[in-house]
């Protein structure tokens, strides 16, 4: 009986080490495995990618596998992942709208002091407000903030959050706003003197804010301590150093935050 011959062991030989893939991204240089046009990617169409020569004549290649040197190594080209952009930030924290066109305004409305506070609301919180079609209104004080609410008459759909400054109990603001009950309107405010001093002392390269005495402005106070020269240019400097909402302290973010809200949000 003659035995059958197969010839050499057919598990003795060495297995084939697979083609490594790679990215085929802009500016890549590659060989055609066949032809040897050596070119660099510049751009990746359904099934091919098209190489650029350094004389600049271009060609169009399918992606088949191993179909092309990489420094020498055989490697087979794939199209380059789409990665989604990160969303960019507002100066708020929030998820940027590009090509924002600002909303219609609604009726109701965020009242501020002053225009140093309309100022700085709209620098960190502006994107905000024009996504919501919110607008900020100074209102020189709140001395007659009763009579204010009486003559513009908010209702369900006519809300006002009113920002005070240095609201804590037993100042003249608290007195102020003491009796305001309406449920269409929220008062809210910060602990701080002025809305300047919501800034932290370290934007502004400072140790701390100065105390200044009772019976002195705060602010020319606060400057001629300083050296910031007059309030105006004073407020520049500060405005100046205010980028985004992790430069000022959480009391100031909470309320201006509560009061968007509550004056976007619409009543049941």
């Amino acid at each position: 009986m003659r035995s059958m011959g197969y010839g050499n062991d057919i598990l003795s030989g060495k297995r084939r080490r697979p083609v490594p893939e790679l990215a085929a991204e802009a500016g890549l240089v590659v060989e055609d495995a066949e032809g040897g046009f050596c070119g660099a990617v510049l751009r990746c169409e359904k099934d091919a990618v098209v190489l650029e020569d350094r004389h600049g004549a271009q060609r169009l290649f399918p992606l088949r596998p191993a179909g092309f040197l990489h420094e020498g190594t055989l490697v087979t080209l794939v199209r380059p992942r789409v990665t989604a952009p990160k969303a960019s930030r507002s100066a708020s924290g929030s998820t940027k709208v590009d090509g924002l066109r600002a909303r219609t305004a609604r009726a109701s409305r965020l009242w501020v002091e002053g225009l140093h506070d309309a100022e700085f609301v709209e620098r960190i919180w502006g994107h905000d407000l024009r996504v919501e079609g919110v607008v900020v209104e100074p209102l020189h004080g709140v001395d007659d903030l009763p009579g204010l609410l009486e003559e513009f008459g908010p209702g369900p759909q006519r809300r006002v959050g009113v920002l005070v400054d240095h609201l804590v109990e037993g100042s003249k603001e608290s007195r102020l706003v003491t009796g305001i009950d309406d449920p269409d309107v929220l008062v809210t405010g910060h602990p701080y003197v002025d809305i300047w001093q919501a800034v932290k002392p370290t934007v502004l390269g400072i140790d701390s804010w100065p105390r200044i005495p009772r019976g002195t402005d705060w602010k020319t106070g606060v400057c001629a301590e300083l050296g910031w020269g007059e309030p105006a240019a004073g407020w520049r400097h500060v405005l100046s150093r205010v980028s985004s909402f992790r430069d000022v302290e959480t009391p100031l973010i909470s309320a201006v935050e509560q009061l968007i809200d509550f004056v976007t949000t619409e009543p049941d």
